[in-house]
């Protein structure tokens, strides 16, 4: 792992409950000031759990988060999320919605104008501006959730099944569109995924929690080269890496996965 010096983002020994139930247990790891870190795990071990406490919506019971230093109380102006679900605001349109954090926190009217045509323009959505949610497909609406996280020019972006609710061919268009983004805008991000092939495409380290209580169970560096592109998925290092993934997360404890790190 990054040494700590080099992070943005440091949970150490994160624990949280909900009652007598213990979601998180004594949870540690780090993302780089420009890394993608993937998140999977079995569907109810606590993944996004955790996305939330980075991203200050949630509070541990034991450990800390620090960001840049901070640590994390609430929800920081440093910090964005893209959600599974795009949770754009249907009565505002593309614009607007693209433009909404940026009103919220006064930013001047030329700084709003030319960042938002910035973030528009990044993700292909020139020419939608004055489009409501419901003229756009589930891919755009993605897109446009991506570009209202984006435009906030974050440190740390937080990306939670983000591909999920869309089909297939969208889903593996989005991916490689977000790595566009990443090559030309590098950034600290921790990608939660239920999707392995996902996990290993994105990330430069894969992250496998185990759970209940969710715990990191191991730790895969992935050691392929950048820019990616779909010739990539069909390489014998990736489809090495993937297997790897796989037996770390479903061969039994005491087999032979990556170490927690």
């Amino acid at each position: 792992m990054n040494a700590p010096g080099d992070a943005r983002l440091v949970v150490e020994h994160a624990s949280l409950r909900y009652g007598h139930l213990d979601v998180l247990a004594d949870l540690s790891l780090n993302v780089g000031s420009s890394e993608i870190v993937s998140i999977v795990g079995p569907s109810g071990c606590g993944k996004t759990t955790l996305l939330r406490c980075v991203g200050g919506l949630n509070q541990l019971n034991d450990g800390q988060i620090r960001i840049d230093g901070q640590v994390v109380e609430k929800p920081l102006p440093i910090v964005s999320m893209v959600f599974q679900h795009f949770g754009l605001f249907p009565w505002k349109n593309l614009w607007n919605n693209i433009a909404y954090g940026l009103k919220l926190r006064r930013a001047p009217n030329e700084e709003i104008e030319r960042r938002v045509g910035d973030a528009i323009e990044l993700v292909g959505l020139k020419g939608f501006e004055k489009s409501y949610p419901h003229q756009l497909s589930g891919g755009m609406q993605q897109r446009a959730g991506l570009a209202r996280a984006l435009v906030m020019e974050p440190k740390l972006l937080l990306m939670d099944e983000p591909f999920s609710a869309i089909d297939a061919q969208t889903r593996e268009q989005l991916q490689f569109e977000l790595l566009r983004i990443w090559d030309s805008r590098p950034t600290a991000m921790m990608f939660v995924t239920h999707a392995i092939d996902e996990a290993v495409l994105m990330g430069d380290r894969v992250v496998v929690l185990a759970g209940r209580p969710a715990h990191v169970r191991a730790v895969r560096e992935v050691d392929l080269p950048r820019p990616r592109d779909r010739t990539l998925v069909s390489s014998s290092a990736f489809i090495n890496l993937r297997e790897q993934v796989w037996h770390d997360l479903f061969d039994q404890p005491g087999g032979n996965g990556a170490r927690a790190q």
